[in-house]
C-alpha cells in the first residue's frame, strides 16, 4: 500500500499514543489544523487501509465502543522512512490571495470588504489555535511539544495574515480618501 500524506499523519499520531478516530478528528483540529486539515470521513477510511495494510493494530475500546489503535512497529519504519526521504515540493497555491491580486478589478469598498473579511477569517483561526494552547504543552511528550511548534506556526501565521490584511484594507481606503 502507498501510503499518502494522511496516513503518514495519522502514523505519527498514533505513535504517540493510541487513539480512537475521534480522537485523531479533535487532535487534527487542535494541533496540525493549520497544516494538515482532516476530517472524520477521511480519517476512518484511512484508518481501515493502514489496518489492513499491518501498518497500524487495534489496542482495545474506547468510551462507548469505540476502537483504539496504535501504530505497529511496520507502521514506525514506514513512517521513520517517510520523515527520512526526499522533501516534496511544495508550490504555495492561494485561491484568496489569487483573488486579492486581482481586486482592482473591483470597487475599492469592494476590495476593502473582502480584505476585512479576510482579516477576520484569520482572527478566527487564530482564536481557534489559542484555545488550543493549553492542550499542547510545549514541556509535555515529545510529540505533544513538536505538535505545539507546529501551532505556533499557526499562530504566527494567522496573526501576521490578519495585520497584513488590516494594513491592505487600510490602504485601499487611505488611496481613497
Amino acid at each position: 500500500m502507498k501510503v499518502g500524506t494522511l496516513g503518514h499523519a495519522v502514523l505519527g499520531l498514533l505513535t504517540a499514543g493510541s487513539l480512537t478516530g475521534y480522537d485523531l478528528t479533535t487532535t487534527f483540529d487542535r494541533s496540525l489544523g493549520n497544516v494538515w486539515s482532516a476530517s472524520h470521513s477521511q480519517i476512518y477510511p484511512e484508518l481501515a487501509k493502514l489496518q489492513s495494510a499491518g501498518l497500524i493494530e487495534q489496542t482495545g475500546t474506547g468510551p462507548r465502543g469505540s476502537k483504539l489503535y496504535t501504530t505497529t512497529e511496520a507502521g514506525k519504519s514506514e513512517l521513520h522512512r517517510w520523515l527520512g526521504g526526499a522533501v516534496p515540493h511544495e508550490t504555495l497555491r492561494s485561491e484568496h490571495m489569487l483573488r486579492v491580486f486581482f481586486l482592482w478589478m473591483v470597487e475599492p469598498a469592494d476590495a476593502v470588504a473582502y480584505l476585512r473579511r479576510e482579516a477576520d477569517r484569520h482572527r478566527d483561526a487564530l482564536t481557534r489555535y489559542e484555545r488550543a494552547i493549553p492542550y499542547v504543552p510545549l514541556d509535555g511528550h515529545p510529540s505533544e511539544r513538536w505538535a505545539r511548534i507546529v501551532l505556533e506556526a499557526g499562530l504566527r501565521f494567522d496573526r501576521s495574515m490578519a495585520e497584513w490584511a488590516d494594513w491592505a484594507a487600510a490602504e485601499i481606503e487611505r488611496d481613497e480618501s
